[in-house]
């Protein structure tokens, strides 16, 4: 009797592959994360050179392999925008039309002062675009004599409020979030997410906590795939940033992770977990230390590293895939750390699709919800997208 279907997907965020033909609209002309890296600093990815990276596009260091044992190819983004909620929202089969807000010049007065007045914290600093590093540093002590939260944005639809651990409790920090969310972030100003930022530290020497960092997500307008999946019957499970993403929509169980080596070493459990209870499961996992530690941070050494100790683990990956099981590894953007810019990129996202499919090239695929519509094909489900799937052409 062959095993439960199990549909795995690995995002590895930010790890684009070259430039969309409309990068120039977003400020992204030129960029290419993963050539670039491999570029600068050639890391050693023996593993994913024999599933066919290298088969997508020239990387240095990373050859085409005459036969790949994966499905290989690339897709593109048509929704508008690049951050992380509009590549995943697209990946499961929604497309946004317009972009989030954002605001490059900080909160218009009307947020501030709504925010201000239902929450009642009296007051805020910051109101600007930063890094959130950098922010705390720059605000960080005023922050604790006054007790107001920092409030600040970035290149992406984001409402992000940090605050010291002692000067404001964690509750406090949810539930400003949880009202902004509900009652200041709306219509209009409907921010892809609001997300708390706590830490701790004193001046000079603060330190985010990003164990606690807590992302309050606007829900999706139309059921992803996880949603039209679990009411099929078929488990659903987030490992990592997913389900916040989608506001925890159409989830049955969602584990938060510190970090790509504690998000792998979950991927790997929940694999075992679910071949060993035999129920048909769609697990969905998002690697963030690409984007965070080291796109947004511009360290193309660090993001080569994040790349060689997940080809490091790559082998066990396969092997935890069942013999009726797919394994697809992709991104939701790009992420170029060797450009001046610290934000996202409008790039392709390499595919990669192991397991039950015989090893090809898939081209160019015309929107990232191809993902959608092949995770719908594979467990035989109903779901209207825009997307084809790539397991059946």
């Amino acid at each position: 009797m062959p095993p439960a279907p199990l549909f795995t997907t690995i995002v590895l965020d930010g790890v684009g592959i070259g430039a969309q033909p409309d990068a120039a609209q977003y400020g992204d002309a030129g960029s290419d994360t993963l050539a670039h890296v491999c570029a600068v600093a050639r890391p050693h990815l023996p593993n994913l050179a024999r599933l066919g990276l290298g088969c997508i596009a020239p990387l240095t260091g990373i050859p085409p392999v005459a036969s790949p044992t994966a499905a290989y190819g690339k897709m593109q983004e048509v929704s508008a925008g690049k951050d992380s909620t509009t590549g995943h929202w697209e990946l499961a089969g929604l497309h946004l039309n317009q972009p989030f807000p954002t605001y490059p010049q900080g909160f218009p007065e009307d947020v501030v002062a709504a925010f201000v007045s239902k929450t009642g914290c009296g007051g805020i600093l910051g109101n600007k675009p930063a890094s959130g590093t950098a922010i705390i540093e720059e605000f960080g002590a005023k922050h604790q004599e006054t007790g107001f939260p920092i409030v600040y944005t970035s290149a992406d639809s984001v409402f992000q409020i940090a605050a010291h651990k002692d000067t404001i409790p964690l509750d406090t920090l949810y539930q400003w979030c949880h009202i902004a969310r509900e009652e200041v972030c709306v219509d209009a100003h409907a921010v892809g997410r609001v997300i708390a930022r706590p830490f701790v530290g004193t001046p000079d020497a603060y330190t985010r906590v990003s164990g606690e960092r807590k992302d309050f997500s606007l829900e999706p307008p139309h059921d992803p795939i996880q949603s039209v999946l679990q009411n099929a019957g078929v488990q659903t499970v987030s490992v990592g940033k997913i389900a916040s993403l989608f506001a925890d929509v159409g989830f049955d169980r969602s584990f938060a992770t510190k970090s790509n080596a504690q998000g792998l070493e979950e991927t790997m459990r929940q694999m075992h977990r679910l071949a060993a209870e035999g129920t048909p499961a769609f697990l969905w996992t998002n690697l963030v230390d690409f984007d965070q530690e080291f796109g947004h941070r511009n360290n193309p050494q660090g993001f080569a590293a994040a790349l060689e100790a997940f080809d490091e683990i790559l082998p066990a990956l396969l092997v935890a895939v069942p013999e009726n099981g797919i394994l697809v590894i992709t991104a939701d953007h790009g992420n170029d750390p060797t450009t001046p810019s610290t934000d996202h990129s409008r790039e392709y996202v390499p595919l990669l699709v192991y397991g039950d499919i015989s090893p090809s090239d898939l081209g160019t695929r015309a929107t990232f919800a191809d993902h959608a519509a092949s995770v719908a094909a594979y467990f035989k489900v109903p779901f209207k997208t825009s997307g084809t799937s790539f397991l059946h052409g």
